[in-house]
């Protein structure tokens, strides 16, 4: 049994042995680990923050018809650029009995009055000349004979216009003809010819004939986050990239910012809108998706380091720097601006110092 025991221990004594000496033998050939160092460098630091959104017309606004009926004709198609006042499209009326019989009714009535106020404007006429009434009562006569004319012109434009969906009256505000009420693009004509309408009134919105918009008047509207809005002030530059448009940054100018955010997938963002500023010769289709840079701050010509390259101390930031070769000692430094990559150096440290790059030793090959 001892002779068991002693053997095992030889045997363990052995191993030990040929592992201390296989460990001592790679430590004494293995390179020593040289730690890679980098000189701070002199550039511009700009902080910014990222709010995504689309490109939209300033002014956009929906042509509806004034009538019900169908799409007769149709002097337009989208993409074209047209005049306040172009014509758009005709309307052909399909008239409703009951209000055709209503007009005709009215029209009657109107008709009446107006021959009665008539035969008493011809009696007073004579009573006038002949001094039997006052003038003031004459000219109440007057004034009833021009009223009823009048209610029976309006009668008759009303009769024409249920009827034909158009007015002989000039300066008639309901009519069969649908005209653009901006200059502008046409960005969509959802309707064709043969096309049911439906009139625009108090109680529905009507039948879109076409939608016209300004196209040199852009805004890029956005949402950034609430931990970001408090940075921002009206004025604040913009660089829009469109990713559509590639190879291209367009400038903008911050102009709104909400007061009450919105409440998005359980975080709360603040709409924003800038003003895109074109070109002439620049052209940006409305419903463009784009990304906006908000520049938040913007340091130039300074002395700045890798933010990586920070190590820190209960909060307080410092670097290793090399005292000799692959010596260093601990400095703290005093930083400013940081962008996410490079951080502003304000005191502590020298252009021409290696600082350590604080990662695990490699060793040289």
């Amino acid at each position: 049994m001892k002779k068991v025991l002693l053997g095992v221990f030889v045997l363990v004594f052995l191993g030990l042995s040929v592992w201390l000496g296989y460990y001592f033998y790679n430590k004494a050939n293995t390179d020593p680990v040289v730690y890679k160092t980098e000189t701070p460098f002199e550039t511009a630091i700009v902080k910014k923050t990222v709010a995504t959104g689309s490109i939209v017309p300033r002014r956009e606004v929906q042509v509806k018809s004034q009538v019900s009926g169908t799409v007769e004709e149709l002097h337009v198609e989208a993409g074209q650029v047209v005049k306040k006042g172009q014509l758009l499209a005709k309307i052909r009326i399909v008239p409703n009995i009951v209000n055709v019989n209503n007009a005709e009714t009215q029209l009657q009535t109107a008709k009446l009055n107006f021959q009665e106020a008539e035969r008493e404007l011809a009696r007073y006429d004579k009573l006038y000349e002949q001094k039997v009434v006052p003038e003031q009562e004459y000219r109440k006569y007057k004034a009833d004979f021009a009223l009823k004319q009048e209610a029976m012109q309006a009668a008759e434009n009303n009769l024409q216009l249920v009827r034909e969906g158009s007015s002989r009256k000039r300066g008639q505000e309901s009519s069969n003809l649908v005209y653009s009420t901006i200059d502008g693009m046409l960005l969509d004509v959802p309707v064709k010819v043969g096309t049911s309408i439906i009139e625009r009134n108090n109680f529905n919105e009507g039948t879109t004939i076409a939608t016209v918009a300004d196209m040199r008047s852009l805004i890029f509207e956005g949402k950034i986050d609430e931990s970001e809005v408090g940075k921002l002030k009206e004025n604040m530059d913009l660089l829009l990239t469109i990713g559509a448009i590639e190879g291209r940054v367009f400038n903008a100018k911050l102009e709104y910012i909400a007061p009450k955010g919105v409440d998005e997938e359980g975080s709360i963002k603040f709409p924003i809108r800038a003003q895109v500023l074109l070109d002439e010769k620049d052209f940006i289709r409305a419903g463009y998706s784009a990304n906006a840079d908000i520049v938040l701050d913007k340091r130039d010509k300074v002395v700045a380091i890798k933010e990586s390259m920070l190590q820190f101390d209960k909060e307080q930031p410092y670097v290793e720097v090399e005292t000799a070769p692959q010596k260093f000692e601990k400095r703290m430094i005093k930083t400013g601006l940081s962008d996410g990559i490079n951080i502003e150096v304000v005191s502590g440290l020298d252009r021409k110092e290696k600082v350590k790059v604080p990662e695990v030793g490699i060793a040289q090959i």
